[in-house]
């Protein structure tokens, strides 16, 4: 039995517009409760489009994304005003524009040393976020891109199975890409997730796609599929799945 749901769409702006949709109307129905959202956000070209899409659409319906709490999924190791830097893309695409108070957003410190900001990352997400018993984050939401190799936030193939299995909430990457100092979620903490929506775009990225659904895959996204329950897909890629 599939334990995700694949959404396939016509072009990265449609998917976009429906995570935007879809996150929103979640939205409104937990600030009809009047509770909070925390949630952790991801860097790349398909983030940058909903980020966009979010701001269009929160104003359209003039919802005030106010009982938000922002923490991210990566982070790359450098100043918060580099063009690499995920927090940088988040703030000039979706902070700003929305007027997001600065003690809702909880970035993570890419300009300290690796270790050194992952260890406050995780602190500063377990002082605002409820843990389930192994120590890890109850985050509502967590987005996430894919990579041609099919990684994600900053989990590439290869790894050990001590890594893989690590009970860290944060942890330091060397990434084989640049920028190679990364900050990243362990596949524990999002597995503790309430969603995982994966926007999964771009050329050059169906092989990984399909790689990563088969059920034995040891791609990071497949081993994540397998680890979770249900996790949600957004793509326009076509893979031609039987």
């Amino acid at each position: 039995m599939e334990k995700f749901d694949l959404l396939t769409f016509k072009s990265d702006l449609d998917l976009a517009d429906a995570v935007a949709d879809q996150w929103l109307r979640d939205i409104e129905r937990t600030q009809s409760l009047s509770a909070e959202q925390h949630v952790a956000l991801s860097g790349g070209r398909v983030a940058r489009h909903s980020f966009r899409a979010l701001v269009k659409q929160s104003n359209e319906r003039n919802l005030w994304l106010h009982g938000i709490h922002f923490f991210w999924a990566d982070e790359r190791c450098v100043l918060p005003t580099d063009p690499e830097s995920n927090y940088g893309v988040a703030r000039q695409c979706l902070f700003e524009p929305l007027k997001i108070e600065a003690h809702h957003i909880h970035r993570i410190h890419g300009e300290l040393a690796p270790e050194e900001a992952a260890m406050a990352a995780a602190e500063e997400i377990r002082r605002g976020v409820t843990s389930n018993q192994a120590g890890q984050p109850l985050l509502d939401f967590v987005f996430l891109g894919m990579g041609e190799d099919g990684h994600i936030a900053s989990l590439f193939p290869g790894e050990s199975d001590e890594k893989v299995n690590s009970n860290l909430v944060y942890r330091a990457v060397t990434a084989p890409k640049p920028p190679p100092s990364r900050i990243t979620l362990s596949y524990a903490a999002l597995v503790a997730a309430r969603e995982v929506w994966v926007l999964a775009s771009g050329s050059g990225k169906e092989q990984a796609l399909r790689d990563s659904l088969a059920s034995a895959s040891q791609t990071p996204l497949g081993r994540l599929l397998q680890m979770r329950s249900r996790t949600r897909i957004f793509t326009e890629i076509q893979i031609g799945r039987c």
